[in-house]
């Protein structure tokens, strides 16, 4: 028969190992998910769609200082990720929108409370030319 205090410990002892595999799982996706979002402008251009549907040409007005070619690979990978969505309409003209995906939708909450810890703990400090 096993004692409380060893069997205490065979629990604490899974439940430490589950817990590794959680933290390191978490850390795996959260790894993923930088990766992914710290490319430059991905995060920008997300942001920018979650006001809407928008073409080509408004949505690098709205993104002031991306290029052509940047955008167009930016909406590349987030449309091959399933964030973005593009719509094709038959013209003429032929024109394409960009719209959130559902999985771009549900990214919005945390980029907000990312955004929202950047303002309280990442002052902005104006680079020096």
């Amino acid at each position: 028969m096993k004692s409380s205090t060893s069997e205490g410990a065979e629990i604490q002892g899974k439940s430490s190992v589950s817990c590794v595999a959680a933290v390191s799982a978490c850390d795996e996706a959260l790894a993923r998910a930088f990766r992914f979002l710290g490319k430059r402008w991905s995060g920008v251009i997300l942001g920018t769609l979650a006001n809407g549907p928008v073409g080509f040409a408004e949505l690098r007005r709205r993104v002031a200082g991306i290029s052509d070619s940047v955008l167009a690979e930016r909406l590349s990978d987030l449309q091959v990720a399933g964030l973005v969505l593009r719509d094709v309409q038959p013209g003429p003209p032929v024109s394409v929108t960009y719209a959130l995906a559902p999985a771009g939708s549900a990214l919005l909450p945390a980029m907000h409370e990312l955004s929202v810890w950047a303002s309280v703990n990442l002052p902005f400090t104006e680079v020096q030319p």
